[in-house]
């Protein structure tokens, strides 16, 4: 896992908003229709059952615990998983559970499109108590948080002019937050509502608003809503509430693909607690990867095996095959996405997801080759220094490249699904009586 500085990250997580006019809310768009004929992709994923004797690649997985070992790497704090369709190539202690770092997120990301759909949006409702007259909100501005994990100053910015729009520069009472709401990566609702106020009022902007605000057209305006009061959070919807307009965000898909490229785990923390918590996660994330529950461990110190990383991959993939996606919707694909991978030196169009995290080393994921088509695997190692244990990895993974052969383009397995690529958050603007 990287952390990155509060400062920074709402610079790199940018996502774009639209505008639109309605009475009522809504439904959730279906952006990508399910396939009504079996994909040419769909193919049984499945975990390659355990095998005895030696196993096509176990010898090369061996040598490279071997060099570990000889760095001074405990050799039982080391797990990996490798398969080709349904044929293990390599087992080294692939069905213990090791420390994971952001491994831990390939399960948020499985549980997620399975919960909710890869098309899913959180809502966030804006509305009022009170009345409006010239331009002032008698009464006060009520936040619903419905979960999303990518409410940003960008689109406090669009709220704060669309509420300027319809008529509502001032507030006289307090902005109250119901639920959860978070903004800018914060846990905290209070918090949260607090970093809004700011972002609604273009006068009492920070270094950082100020700078995201550059990032947008030059037409955009400068939103002036004024709030006299202060920032609360209830438990419970006022009666007398009058709605305003409602915040869609990017699509599910997408917000997973942002966490994983920077592997943001304040989205994770966010996701995972609209999901019920860790434990089900984990519990649900090893239903769906066909693994016993305790190769799934989440919550404090995670602890994920080989073969359940491999498993959760697997299980994406088979997933997202009904809405024409495959894991590189939702996953770093190496050569092509910014994040946190793209200065290793890994091979082309694999399509990965790192976990680094004080002396933990892992990496998961797709890797297209020629002649075994793609491979999936886990390599989860644990020592010091983590740095050594990538470099034996990308060299691995090169080893493992240039035997089964170099692609010169992706799969069509792990090729992101190209209209997804303009989506955007929405917002909806409710008429008044």
């Amino acid at each position: 896992m990287l952390k990155l500085p509060l400062c920074l990250i709402p610079l790199i997580f940018i996502s774009s908003c639209s505008v639109s006019n309605s009475s009522v809310v809504p439904p959730k768009p279906q952006l990508t229709p399910q396939l009504t004929q079996p994909s040419s992709l769909n193919l049984a994923l499945t975990l390659a059952p355990i095998q005895s004797g030696t196993l096509p690649t176990q010898a090369q997985i061996e040598e490279f615990v071997k060099k570990l070992t000889d760095d001074g790497y405990n050799p039982t704090t080391q797990g990996i998983w490798i398969q080709s369709g349904n044929t293990l190539l390599a087992n080294y202690r692939g069905t213990i559970p090791l420390p994971a770092a952001s491994i831990a997120k390939v399960a948020t990301t499985l549980v997620a499109l399975e919960r909710f759909n890869p098309d899913h949006q959180f809502t966030t409702d804006f509305g009022m108590t009170g009345t409006i007259k010239d331009g002032v909100l008698y009464g006060d501005l009520i936040v619903k948080g419905g979960d999303d994990p990518f409410f940003v100053w960008e689109n406090a910015i669009a709220v704060g002019n669309l509420l300027n729009e319809m008529g509502i520069k001032r507030v006289t009472g307090d902005l109250i937050i119901v639920n959860s709401f978070y903004m800018n990566f914060k846990l905290s609702p209070l918090e949260s509502g607090t970093l809004l106020k700011v972002g609604l009022n273009s006068q009492n902007w920070t270094k950082e608003a100020q700078t995201q605000y550059k990032t947008l057209p030059p037409v955009t305006p400068r939103p002036q809503v004024i709030i006299e009061g202060s920032v609360k959070t209830i438990a419970t919807t006022p009666s007398n509430l009058k709605p305003l307009l409602s915040h869609h965000s990017l699509p599910l898909a997408e917000l997973l693909k942002k966490m994983n490229l920077y592997s943001n785990t304040w989205m994770t923390k966010m996701i995972n607690q609209a999901l019920g918590g860790d434990s089900i996660v984990a519990q649900k994330a090893a239903q769906l990867a066909q693994v016993p529950t305790t190769e799934i461990q989440l919550g404090g110190s995670d602890r994920i095996s080989p073969r359940a990383a491999v498993g959760m991959f697997l299980a994406i993939e088979q997933y997202l095959q009904q809405y024409n996606m495959t894991v590189a919707d939702v996953f770093a694909i190496i050569g092509q996405d910014e994040g946190i991978l793209e200065k290793r030196p890994l091979p082309a169009y694999a399509v990965l997801k790192s976990g680094i995290w004080e002396n933990i080393s892992a990496l998961a994921g797709a890797l297209p080759t020629q002649h075994q088509d793609t491979i999936w695997f886990a390599i989860m190692n644990v020592g010091q220094p983590w740095e050594q244990s990538e470099v034996e990895q990308e060299q691995l993974l090169s080893e493992l490249v240039n035997k089964w052969g170099k692609v010169v383009t992706a799969p069509s397995q792990l090729k992101p699904l190209s209209s997804r690529v303009n989506y955007k958050s929405s917002l909806i603007k409710h008429e008044q009586n």
